[in-house]
């Protein structure tokens, strides 16, 4: 091999780590940071902050504002790197919740209806300090279907908590994944 030959790898070498750390340069300087969970939160946001959720459903289930509020704070908390505050958070979460209603899907001409249904609705507005343009105020609703031959009182809370997780997954989803 003569000195030709081994100086080609080299420079081919030396131009790749150019390239890499040149990439790896710009990425840094790039404003959307990606995490596991795949949420896309900007460099710039550092806290987050939930109001307590107010139940103004027609029937009020005395827990839920409570459920849902924390099992969005653990969520946040849990799912981000943001630190919580109490008020006015880079990302500021608030609202009410506006349907909580246990009920019959409907039976079909005069039969019993076999599955029951648990729907819980909840306006939500969002703020983004650091990127207004993803600030929204939405409705949420979901639910989920029980046994109608259940009593509600013994499984009440394990629905509330399904629904409040389906619900909780949707709010992040929309604030923070951009789905």
């Amino acid at each position: 091999m003569d000195g030709k030959n081994i100086k080609k790898p080299k420079i081919r070498l030396l131009l790749s780590v150019c390239c890499i750390l040149l990439l790896t340069a710009t990425w840094q300087g790039c404003t959307v940071s990606y995490s596991f969970s795949g949420a896309s939160i900007p460099v710039d946001a550092k806290t987050f902050s939930v109001a307590y959720f107010r139940n103004n459903a027609s029937l009020v289930e005395p827990m839920l504002s409570q459920t849902l509020t924390d099992a969005l704070k653990n969520k946040m908390t849990n799912q981000t790197r943001l630190s919580q505050v109490d008020r006015n958070g880079d990302l500021a979460f608030e609202g009410a919740i506006t349907n909580y209603l246990p009920s019959q899907p409907g039976a079909i001409s005069g039969e019993t209806a076999l599955r029951n249904r648990m729907t819980i609705s909840v306006s939500v507005k969002f703020s983004n300090a650091i990127e207004p343009t993803q600030n929204f105020e939405k409705t949420f609703t979901q639910y989920t279907e029980y046994d109608s031959f259940s009593d509600l009182m013994s499984i009440q809370s394990s629905l509330i908590d399904a629904v409040v997780e389906l619900l909780i997954e949707d709010i992040f989803n929309q604030a923070v994944v951009n789905w």
